[in-house]
Protein backbone atom coordinates (compact mmCIF):
# COMPACT_ATOMS: atom_id res chain seq x y z
CA UNK A 1 0.00 0.00 0.00
CA UNK A 2 1.63 3.08 -1.21
CA UNK A 3 0.67 6.64 1.11
CA UNK A 4 1.93 9.86 0.19
CA UNK A 5 3.07 12.46 2.57
CA UNK A 6 3.79 15.74 3.63
CA UNK A 7 6.92 17.41 2.50
CA UNK A 8 8.52 19.07 5.60
CA UNK A 9 5.81 18.64 7.74
CA UNK A 10 6.68 15.25 9.60
CA UNK A 11 3.51 15.28 11.97
CA UNK A 12 1.38 16.36 9.38
CA UNK A 13 2.72 13.61 7.26
CA UNK A 14 2.10 11.11 9.81
CA UNK A 15 -1.16 12.46 10.46
CA UNK A 16 -1.80 12.12 6.48
CA UNK A 17 -0.57 8.54 6.22
CA UNK A 18 -2.68 7.51 9.54
CA UNK A 19 -6.31 8.94 7.64
CA UNK A 20 -5.67 7.02 4.27
CA UNK A 21 -4.68 4.06 6.84
CA UNK A 22 -7.77 4.20 8.22
CA UNK A 23 -9.78 5.22 4.90
CA UNK A 24 -8.31 2.30 2.72
CA UNK A 25 -8.91 -0.18 5.56
CA UNK A 26 -13.06 1.44 6.22
CA UNK A 27 -13.71 0.23 2.92
CA UNK A 28 -13.52 -3.71 4.23
CA UNK A 29 -14.97 -2.71 7.52
CA UNK A 30 -18.97 -3.60 8.45
CA UNK A 31 -21.23 -3.32 11.49
CA UNK A 32 -22.32 -6.13 12.67
CA UNK A 33 -26.08 -6.40 14.45
CA UNK A 34 -25.98 -9.34 16.29
CA UNK A 35 -26.99 -8.05 20.33
CA UNK A 36 -29.17 -5.15 21.61
CA UNK A 37 -28.11 -1.62 21.13
CA UNK A 38 -24.77 -1.34 20.13
CA UNK A 39 -23.29 -3.05 17.10
CA UNK A 40 -20.10 -4.64 17.29
CA UNK A 41 -17.16 -4.31 13.92
CA UNK A 42 -16.58 -6.68 11.17
CA UNK A 43 -14.19 -7.15 8.66
CA UNK A 44 -14.13 -8.80 4.89
CA UNK A 45 -11.78 -10.99 5.13
CA UNK A 46 -12.33 -12.66 2.22
CA UNK A 47 -15.00 -12.33 -0.83
CA UNK A 48 -18.58 -12.31 1.05
CA UNK A 49 -16.82 -13.51 4.46
CA UNK A 50 -17.05 -11.19 7.39
CA UNK A 51 -15.03 -12.27 10.53
CA UNK A 52 -16.06 -10.39 13.97
CA UNK A 53 -15.69 -10.78 18.00
CA UNK A 54 -18.14 -14.01 18.50
CA UNK A 55 -18.77 -12.44 22.32
CA UNK A 56 -20.40 -10.02 21.04
CA UNK A 57 -23.49 -12.42 18.69
CA UNK A 58 -25.83 -12.92 21.29
CA UNK A 59 -28.06 -15.13 18.41
CA UNK A 60 -27.33 -17.01 15.39
CA UNK A 61 -30.19 -15.95 13.36
CA UNK A 62 -31.68 -12.27 12.10
CA UNK A 63 -27.94 -10.92 12.13
CA UNK A 64 -28.23 -7.73 9.81
CA UNK A 65 -24.50 -5.84 8.50
CA UNK A 66 -24.21 -2.41 7.67
CA UNK A 67 -22.06 -1.44 4.76
CA UNK A 68 -19.93 1.04 4.04
CA UNK A 69 -22.45 2.93 1.40
CA UNK A 70 -24.92 2.83 4.75
CA UNK A 71 -27.01 0.09 3.16
CA UNK A 72 -27.91 -2.77 5.22
CA UNK A 73 -27.75 -6.23 4.30
CA UNK A 74 -28.69 -10.01 5.94
CA UNK A 75 -26.23 -12.04 7.54
CA UNK A 76 -25.65 -15.66 7.90
CA UNK A 77 -24.25 -16.98 10.98
CA UNK A 78 -21.57 -19.67 9.37
CA UNK A 79 -20.15 -20.47 13.44
CA UNK A 80 -18.18 -19.02 16.37
CA UNK A 81 -15.36 -20.21 18.13
CA UNK A 82 -15.23 -18.90 22.27
CA UNK A 83 -11.82 -20.17 22.82
CA UNK A 84 -10.59 -17.67 20.16
CA UNK A 85 -13.61 -15.43 20.01
CA UNK A 86 -14.06 -15.83 16.48
CA UNK A 87 -16.77 -15.76 14.62
CA UNK A 88 -17.93 -15.82 11.01
CA UNK A 89 -20.87 -14.80 9.03
CA UNK A 90 -21.45 -15.18 5.11
CA UNK A 91 -22.56 -12.08 2.80
CA UNK A 92 -25.11 -12.99 0.28
CA UNK A 93 -24.78 -10.48 -3.23
CA UNK A 94 -22.33 -8.04 -1.48
CA UNK A 95 -18.91 -7.68 -3.00
CA UNK A 96 -16.69 -6.11 -0.76
CA UNK A 97 -12.68 -5.60 -0.90
CA UNK A 98 -11.12 -8.08 1.51
CA UNK A 99 -8.31 -6.48 4.27
CA UNK A 100 -4.47 -7.03 3.19
CA UNK A 101 -3.20 -8.81 6.19
CA UNK A 102 -0.21 -8.93 8.08
CA UNK A 103 2.34 -10.82 10.87
CA UNK A 104 0.79 -9.65 14.43
CA UNK A 105 4.26 -11.81 15.53
CA UNK A 106 6.36 -8.80 14.27
CA UNK A 107 4.98 -6.52 16.25
CA UNK A 108 6.72 -5.09 19.07
CA UNK A 109 5.44 -3.08 22.22
CA UNK A 110 5.15 0.95 21.52
CA UNK A 111 4.23 -0.19 17.91
CA UNK A 112 2.00 2.78 16.81
CA UNK A 113 -1.35 0.64 15.62
CA UNK A 114 -4.71 2.07 14.21
CA UNK A 115 -8.25 -0.10 15.08
CA UNK A 116 -11.10 0.77 12.67
CA UNK A 117 -14.27 0.27 13.37
CA UNK A 118 -18.05 1.14 12.07
CA UNK A 119 -21.04 1.37 14.79
CA UNK A 120 -23.69 2.47 12.37
CA UNK A 121 -24.28 4.30 8.77
CA UNK A 122 -22.70 7.15 10.25
CA UNK A 123 -19.24 6.33 8.99
CA UNK A 124 -16.27 4.75 10.30
CA UNK A 125 -14.65 5.39 13.62
CA UNK A 126 -11.12 4.82 14.42
CA UNK A 127 -8.88 4.34 17.71
CA UNK A 128 -4.61 5.13 17.97
CA UNK A 129 -2.42 3.07 20.01
CA UNK A 130 0.52 1.66 20.70
CA UNK A 131 1.12 -2.40 21.37
CA UNK A 132 1.52 -2.64 24.94
CA UNK A 133 2.57 -6.20 24.99
CA UNK A 134 4.05 -9.37 22.88
CA UNK A 135 4.77 -12.67 23.43
CA UNK A 136 4.48 -16.04 21.98
CA UNK A 137 1.53 -18.55 21.51
CA UNK A 138 -0.92 -17.86 23.95
CA UNK A 139 -3.81 -20.04 24.97
CA UNK A 140 -7.05 -18.30 26.00
CA UNK A 141 -8.69 -18.69 29.66
CA UNK A 142 -11.72 -19.64 27.26
CA UNK A 143 -9.29 -22.79 25.99
CA UNK A 144 -8.70 -21.45 22.59
CA UNK A 145 -4.96 -21.16 21.54
CA UNK A 146 -3.49 -17.65 19.89
CA UNK A 147 -1.07 -17.89 17.68
CA UNK A 148 0.91 -14.83 19.92
CA UNK A 149 -0.22 -12.88 22.43
CA UNK A 150 -0.99 -9.42 21.84
CA UNK A 151 -1.80 -6.99 24.18
CA UNK A 152 -3.08 -3.24 23.96
CA UNK A 153 -2.05 -0.21 26.05
CA UNK A 154 -5.64 0.24 27.28
CA UNK A 155 -9.32 -1.03 26.75
CA UNK A 156 -11.22 -0.66 23.93
CA UNK A 157 -14.35 1.68 23.25
CA UNK A 158 -17.67 0.02 23.00
CA UNK A 159 -18.35 -1.28 19.72
CA UNK A 160 -14.72 -1.51 18.80
CA UNK A 161 -14.82 -5.49 19.44
CA UNK A 162 -14.29 -7.22 16.33
CA UNK A 163 -12.26 -4.37 14.43
CA UNK A 164 -9.59 -5.10 12.29
CA UNK A 165 -5.94 -3.48 14.04
CA UNK A 166 -3.98 -2.17 11.71
CA UNK A 167 0.06 -1.36 11.71
CA UNK A 168 1.78 1.91 10.20
CA UNK A 169 2.35 -0.05 6.66
CA UNK A 170 -1.76 -0.82 6.25
CA UNK A 171 -1.79 -4.24 7.12
CA UNK A 172 -4.25 -6.01 9.57
CA UNK A 173 -2.63 -7.54 12.05
CA UNK A 174 -5.89 -9.16 13.08
CA UNK A 175 -8.82 -8.29 15.17
CA UNK A 176 -9.55 -6.09 18.54
CA UNK A 177 -11.59 -8.16 21.58
CA UNK A 178 -11.95 -7.47 24.88
CA UNK A 179 -13.27 -10.93 25.92
CA UNK A 180 -10.15 -12.45 26.69
CA UNK A 181 -8.43 -10.00 29.12
CA UNK A 182 -9.88 -8.23 32.09
CA UNK A 183 -8.96 -4.32 31.47
CA UNK A 184 -7.42 -4.42 28.40
CA UNK A 185 -8.05 -4.80 24.58
CA UNK A 186 -6.42 -7.54 23.02
CA UNK A 187 -5.29 -8.92 19.51
CA UNK A 188 -6.73 -11.82 17.44
CA UNK A 189 -3.42 -12.47 15.49
CA UNK A 190 -4.72 -12.30 11.75
CA UNK A 191 -3.11 -16.02 11.61
CA UNK A 192 -5.55 -16.99 13.91
CA UNK A 193 -8.97 -15.41 12.50
CA UNK A 194 -7.68 -17.37 9.41
CA UNK A 195 -7.33 -20.53 10.58
CA UNK A 196 -10.16 -20.83 12.86
CA UNK A 197 -12.55 -19.04 9.86
CA UNK A 198 -11.33 -22.20 7.61
CA UNK A 199 -12.54 -24.50 10.25
CA UNK A 200 -15.83 -22.52 10.89
CA UNK A 201 -16.75 -22.45 7.36
CA UNK A 202 -15.78 -26.00 6.97
CA UNK A 203 -17.57 -27.41 9.20
CA UNK A 204 -19.54 -24.49 11.63
CA UNK A 205 -17.43 -25.26 14.98
CA UNK A 206 -13.83 -25.78 16.01
CA UNK A 207 -12.65 -29.71 17.25
CA UNK A 208 -10.86 -29.30 20.30
CA UNK A 209 -9.41 -32.58 22.12
CA UNK A 210 -11.30 -33.28 25.68
CA UNK A 211 -11.17 -36.00 28.61
CA UNK A 212 -13.40 -34.24 30.92
CA UNK A 213 -11.87 -33.08 34.09
CA UNK A 214 -11.78 -29.95 35.84
CA UNK A 215 -8.37 -29.43 37.74
CA UNK A 216 -6.36 -27.47 40.03
CA UNK A 217 -2.32 -27.49 40.65
CA UNK A 218 -1.17 -28.91 43.56
CA UNK A 219 2.64 -29.60 45.35
CA UNK A 220 3.29 -32.84 45.98
CA UNK A 221 4.27 -34.01 49.50
CA UNK A 222 7.71 -34.67 49.44
CA UNK A 223 7.33 -38.17 51.27
CA UNK A 224 5.00 -39.22 48.10
CA UNK A 225 8.02 -38.24 46.25
CA UNK A 226 10.50 -40.26 47.80
CA UNK A 227 8.48 -43.27 48.26
CA UNK A 228 6.65 -43.31 44.75
CA UNK A 229 9.48 -42.44 43.20
CA UNK A 230 7.98 -39.58 41.47
CA UNK A 231 9.66 -37.27 38.84
CA UNK A 232 8.20 -33.97 39.62
CA UNK A 233 6.94 -32.18 42.77
CA UNK A 234 3.94 -31.22 41.15
CA UNK A 235 0.44 -32.43 39.62
CA UNK A 236 -2.83 -31.47 38.68
CA UNK A 237 -5.78 -32.79 41.55
CA UNK A 238 -8.74 -33.87 40.01
CA UNK A 239 -11.84 -31.12 41.74
CA UNK A 240 -14.61 -32.19 38.96
CA UNK A 241 -15.25 -34.77 35.96
CA UNK A 242 -17.61 -34.03 33.41
CA UNK A 243 -20.64 -36.44 34.03
CA UNK A 244 -20.52 -39.44 30.88
CA UNK A 245 -17.12 -38.07 30.10
CA UNK A 246 -14.24 -39.60 29.21
CA UNK A 247 -12.22 -39.69 32.46
CA UNK A 248 -15.14 -40.87 34.04
CA UNK A 249 -16.01 -43.70 32.13
CA UNK A 250 -12.77 -44.65 32.71
CA UNK A 251 -12.44 -44.48 36.03
CA UNK A 252 -10.89 -41.33 37.28
CA UNK A 253 -12.11 -39.99 40.56
CA UNK A 254 -12.38 -36.58 42.43
CA UNK A 255 -9.04 -36.48 44.19
CA UNK A 256 -6.82 -38.54 42.23
CA UNK A 257 -3.67 -36.66 41.67
CA UNK A 258 -2.78 -36.55 37.70
CA UNK A 259 1.15 -36.99 37.73
CA UNK A 260 2.16 -37.65 34.29
CA UNK A 261 0.77 -37.99 30.67
CA UNK A 262 1.40 -40.70 28.08
CA UNK A 263 4.98 -41.20 30.53
CA UNK A 264 5.74 -37.02 30.65
CA UNK A 265 5.33 -35.17 33.76
CA UNK A 266 2.50 -33.18 34.09
CA UNK A 267 3.20 -30.52 36.36
CA UNK A 268 0.85 -27.48 35.24
CA UNK A 269 -2.33 -27.30 33.32
CA UNK A 270 -0.35 -25.99 30.30
CA UNK A 271 1.06 -29.55 30.54
CA UNK A 272 -2.43 -31.56 30.08
CA UNK A 273 -3.41 -28.44 27.19
CA UNK A 274 -0.22 -29.78 25.56
CA UNK A 275 -0.99 -33.07 25.39
CA UNK A 276 -4.68 -32.69 24.12
CA UNK A 277 -4.53 -31.70 20.35
CA UNK A 278 -6.73 -31.80 17.63
CA UNK A 279 -5.17 -34.83 16.48
CA UNK A 280 -5.52 -36.42 19.70
CA UNK A 281 -9.08 -36.89 19.30
CA UNK A 282 -10.26 -40.84 19.20
CA UNK A 283 -6.53 -42.07 20.87
CA UNK A 284 -5.92 -43.30 23.87
CA UNK A 285 -4.26 -40.88 26.68
CA UNK A 286 -2.26 -43.09 29.59
CA UNK A 287 -2.48 -40.87 33.18
CA UNK A 288 -0.06 -41.90 35.69
CA UNK A 289 -2.34 -40.84 39.00
CA UNK A 290 -1.80 -40.89 42.84
CA UNK A 291 -5.02 -42.22 44.43
CA UNK A 292 -5.00 -42.99 48.02
CA UNK A 293 -1.68 -42.37 48.80
CA UNK A 294 -0.27 -45.45 46.11
CA UNK A 295 0.70 -44.97 42.15
CA UNK A 296 -2.29 -46.12 40.15
CA UNK A 297 -2.81 -45.43 36.23
CA UNK A 298 -5.42 -45.24 33.96
CA UNK A 299 -6.07 -45.02 30.04
CA UNK A 300 -8.44 -42.61 28.40
CA UNK A 301 -10.10 -42.51 25.26
CA UNK A 302 -9.74 -38.98 24.44
CA UNK A 303 -12.94 -37.37 22.64
CA UNK A 304 -14.05 -34.37 21.07
CA UNK A 305 -14.55 -31.34 23.15
CA UNK A 306 -18.37 -30.68 23.35
CA UNK A 307 -18.83 -27.00 22.15
CA UNK A 308 -20.31 -25.54 26.01
CA UNK A 309 -18.23 -27.27 28.61
CA UNK A 310 -15.94 -25.93 30.83
CA UNK A 311 -13.64 -29.20 31.50
CA UNK A 312 -10.90 -30.16 29.62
Amino acid sequence: MELSTSNGQPLQALSDQMAQIVGQIAQSVVAVHGRQRVASSGVIWRDGVVVTAAHTLRRDDGIDVTLPDGSTVAANFAGRDPGTDVAVLKLDGASLPAVATGDASALKPGHLVLAVARLDSLGASADFGVIGGVGGPWRTWRGGQLDAFVRLDGGLYPGFSGAPLADMRGTVVGLCTSALARGAGMVIPASTVTRVADELLAKGRVSRAYVGIGTQQVSLRDTWIDALKLSTDRGLLVVSLARGGPAEQAGVFVGDIVTALDGQPCRDVDDLHAALSTARVGQPLKLDLIRGGARSECTVVVAERPQQHGCR
